[in-house]
C-alpha cells in the first residue's frame, strides 16, 4: 500500500501540534523543531526564514512553503537525541512523496 500525500499532510498535522517553530532553507529542506534544543538551533542557523505561530498557522506556512520549493522538497521533524544526531530526524513528507 502505497502513502498517499493525504497521509503525509496528516502527519505534519499531527507533528506541528508541539512544534516549537519551522524553518525552510527557501529551496527544498523545511523542518519542524520539535524541542527547545532545536529551536534554538535553528534560531540560530536559519533565521529569518522560521515561522512561529498557532498549529493552524504553522500548518498553512508549512502547505505554502512546500509548494513554493523546489522538487527536491521535503518536511522533516527534528528532535534532538544525543546518542545518535541522525535518529532525531523523522520524514513527514519525504523526498519524491509525490511521486509514490
Amino acid at each position: 500500500m502505497n502513502t498517499t500525500m493525504t497521509d503525509h499532510w496528516a502527519s505534519v498535522e499531527e507533528a506541528v501540534k508541539t512544534a516549537r517553530l519551522i524553518a525552510w532553507d527557501t529551496c527544498h529542506k523545511i523542518y519542524l523543531a520539535m524541542d527547545e534544543e532545536q529551536e534554538a538551533w535553528f534560531v540560530e542557523n536559519y533565521s529569518p526564514d522560521i515561522f512561529r505561530g498557532t498549529p493552524e498557522e504553522m500548518l498553512a506556512t508549512l502547505h505554502s512553503w512546500y509548494y513554493q520549493s523546489c522538487p527536491l522538497r521535503f518536511i522533516n521533524a527534528v528532535e534532538t537525541n544525543d546518542d545518535d544526531p541522525n535518529a532525531g530526524f523523522t520524514d513527514l513528507i519525504p523526498q519524491f512523496a509525490e511521486d509514490d
